[in-house]
């Protein structure tokens, strides 16, 4: 039985993974799909992406740096609507995209929103249900709504992991 369960467990991955590779506009080596998830055309990744329940959202353009782990049910979100000085309330039908840009070896806990202009630097990590308004320094660790920096990593401990080339 176990194995049976453990087949169709890897065929969804496949699937998952497939319709990623499908969307993106770059995808690097190694990308990992566990759980499902989708893209936008707008979308670069690097190498050794790992998404667990990852939704891109919006037209602004979304790039997603090495050794990247998502937890279940994160979303990037691209674009907004306009509605200041719109044609209508309360918004119109104009989008305003902007760019997510995420570095390396970035970790999202499980629900993690992301909106749109923001920038996650290297080494960071954002604490389950935290919603990312704003940029996150190298190395920080942020939560909350809106998140906000918690304490930083042991950046010489990861500067040694990182030179190790220890990426999981």
């Amino acid at each position: 039985m176990s194995s049976i369960f453990n087949f169709l467990i890897n065929l969804k991955k496949k699937r998952y993974k497939k319709a990623i590779l499908k969307t993106v506009k770059e995808c690097g080596s190694n990308l990992k799909v566990n759980g499902k998830s989708n893209a936008t055309p707008n979308t670069f990744l690097k190498n050794n992406v790992n998404f667990n329940g990852m939704h891109i959202q919006g037209e602004g353009k979304v790039e997603i740096g090495n050794n990247f782990h998502s937890g279940i049910e994160c979303m990037i979100i691209s674009s907004s609507h306009n509605y200041d000085n719109g044609k209508s309330i309360p918004y119109d039908d104009t989008l305003i995209s902007k760019d997510v840009i995420i570095k390396d070896n970035v970790w999202l806990g499980n629900r993690v929103i992301i909106l749109p202009g923001v920038q996650i630097n290297e080494g960071a990590i954002i604490q389950a249900g935290s919603v990312v308004v704003g940029d996150i320094p190298k190395c920080a660790i942020a939560g909350g709504h809106p998140a906000k920096i918690i304490k930083y990593r042991d950046i010489d401990h990861y500067e040694k992991l990182k030179n190790e080339k220890k990426f999981h």
